[in-house]
């Protein structure tokens, strides 16, 4: 079967409802590891596991180098930056490319550039001439890659498993990515530690050959039938117009934008807390290595939690909005590492409802450039809350900072849900079924 460029075909019309386009639960699996019977998930997640072991190294070992060549903290944040720059650059187009290509391929292709970008780098530094801008351009390179990795990753998952177990394999994916966030800055250090920044990069290069190893390993027959898309003009606006006319992709967005304006830049907060508190490193290392347990857990109870609906994604945000406010008022450190992991069990489910929510709203066909759309969203709104977070958490300490985050994200959580409501006609008690609504008698 074809399909147009301007229409969703009726395959992805039955899996969407009728007028507002709030997808059918997936009938419910049981099981914390049910995505895992897929042999092609597990080579998957192999690759992943791999793939988040180099993304630790690199980026502690980029950060290292940095410091090492300039002593300039600020040159390390440019760094950084940098390679958020490639998203706000290329993010819808990155979608498009999910969407005419053969996702497999992208990936390889993607995985092989991420690859050749570190060993590069490990040369130069094993043979002492890397220099600053060397760093820079290989910085955008890299982000680059991962701009276009991101959305086909994500869009991959559902060819592999399907919707049945899409949320359950998400949340395995983001687990094994918060198990690299808690294990992968160890690792990196040790590498550096013990054979130096260049060798680390030259190993990061090597995680990468596994990753596309795993990937040659997925067999094609299996995987679900994804209809190509056709070059034609005007196809990133059409993913913009399906986004906006149809709640179920566009609150989720909006909420989501909101949420990575202050929850990503959870690091800068942290900073705060530290030295609000007068901790260490270890005090610090405390505070980052709770959040991060706590989003490993909320993926873990992601994976049991059959099914995603707006009115979960709702109350998740203003869950966390509500976990802001208690970490604000904390007296201490252990407390506030305690508040902190709750907030991160709160967030890690809110991030992987949304995401499992668009993927199963927007359609064979139009499911990369939606992702594309999400991702520049998210990626831009954090890069955007940065210098803002850091500055209230200047201004006030990092209560100032939670604060604030927590009225704006549960404002919009409840504007959302009264949107959700009263426009949509979609009713959050009854898992939004849409509600006829009579006329009201004229008095």
């Amino acid at each position: 079967m074809t399909t147009t460029a301007s229409q969703p075909t009726g395959c992805d019309r039955s899996r969407a409802a009728t007028h507002h386009g709030a997808p059918p639960e997936p009938p419910r699996r049981d099981g914390l590891f049910a995505s895992l019977h897929n042999r092609n998930f597990r080579w998957f997640v192999f690759g992943q596991a791999a793939s988040t072991s180099g993304l630790w190294t690199q980026r502690v070992a980029q950060d290292w180098l940095v410091l090492t060549l300039t002593h300039n903290a600020f040159l390390v944040g440019v760094a950084t930056a940098t390679q958020f720059v490639p998203t706000l650059l290329f993010g819808m187009s990155a979608g498009l490319v999910a969407d005419r290509f053969d996702k497999r391929h992208v990936l390889m292709c993607t995985v092989s550039t991420l690859g050749l970008c570190a060993a590069v780098l490990g040369v130069l530094c094993v043979t002492d001439t890397v220099q600053l801008w060397h760093v820079l351009v290989i910085a955008f390179l890299t982000g680059t890659a991962a701009c276009f990795d991101n959305p086909t990753r994500s869009a991959f998952i559902h060819q592999i498993v399907g919707p049945e177990k899409l949320r359950n394999a998400v949340s395995l994916n983001s687990a094994i990515f918060q198990l690299g966030a808690l294990a992968g800055p160890a690792v990196s250090s040790g590498l550096i530690t013990a054979v130096g920044t260049g060798w680390a990069f030259i190993a990061t290069g090597g995680w990468y050959v596994v990753v596309f190893g795993a990937f040659l390993a997925i067999r094609t027959s299996q995987l679900r039938v994804a209809p190509r898309l056709h070059r034609a003009k005007g196809q990133q606006r059409m993913a913009l117009r399906e986004i906006a006319r149809r709640p179920v992709l566009l609150w989720p967005i909006v909420l989501a934008g909101v949420c990575a304006f202050f929850t990503t830049n959870f690091a800068v907060t942290l900073t705060a807390f530290a030295k609000d508190f007068h901790l260490d490193a270890r005090g610090y290392g405390f505070l980052t290595i709770s959040l991060a347990l706590g989003s490993l857990v909320g993926a873990l109870i992601s994976a049991r939690w059959p099914g995603s609906r707006l009115r979960h994604i709702a109350a998740l945000a203003g869950g966390l909005a509500v976990g802001q406010l208690v970490a604000a008022a904390m007296p201490g450190m252990l407390t506030v590492g305690a508040a902190f992991v709750v907030i991160g069990a709160i967030g890690m489910p809110f991030l992987i409802a949304t995401n499992t929510l668009i993927q199963l709203a927007s359609g064979d066909s139009m499911r990369g450039r939606v992702l594309g759309v999400y991702m520049l969203v998210t990626l831009g709104m954090a890069a955007v809350g940065g210098p803002v977070v850091g500055f209230l958490d200047q201004v006030g300490g990092a209560p100032l900072g939670l604060v604030t985050g927590a009225v704006v994200i549960g404002a919009v959580a409840a504007l959302v849900s009264r949107r959700l409501v009263h426009v949509a006609g979609i009713d959050l008690r009854t898992g939004l079924r849409l509600r006829v609504v009579r006329p009201r008698a004229k008095q």
